[in-house]
C-alpha cells in the first residue's frame, strides 16, 4: 500500500486517503475497505472506499477512501442507499 495523499477533515471528522496498490486483478471493495481499516488501524465499519481505478493494461489500482472517526459520523454524512419498493 502506497499512500499518495492523506488530509485531516475536521469538519467532517474523516480522514480523506488517496493510496494505490499492486495486484493482479481487481482487489475488491470489501477487501480494500478491510486493508484500510487494518493498515490505518481503524473498524471496516468506519471506512468508505469512495474510488477504486485501474489504468488499462497495469497491476497498479488507486483508490480513494474516507475513513470516519465513528459509524454515527459516517451515518451523518454519508448519503442512505435508497430501498425500491415493491411493486403491488
Amino acid at each position: 500500500m502506497n499512500i499518495l495523499k492523506d488530509f485531516r477533515n475536521d469538519l467532517l471528522k474523516r480522514k480523506e486517503v488517496l493510496f494505490s496498490v499492486k495486484a493482479h486483478s481487481n482487489p475488491g471493495i470489501a477487501k480494500m475497505q478491510q486493508d484500510c481499516a487494518n493498515h490505518f488501524k481503524t473498524e471496516a465499519e468506519n471506512v468508505v472506499i469512495k474510488k477504486l481505478l485501474n489504468n488499462f493494461g497495469t497491476k497498479e489500482f488507486s483508490i480513494e477512501a474516507f475513513i470516519y472517526d465513528s459509524v454515527k459520523d459516517k451515518d451523518n454524512v454519508e448519503p442512505k442507499k435508497k430501498i425500491k419498493e415493491a411493486k403491488k
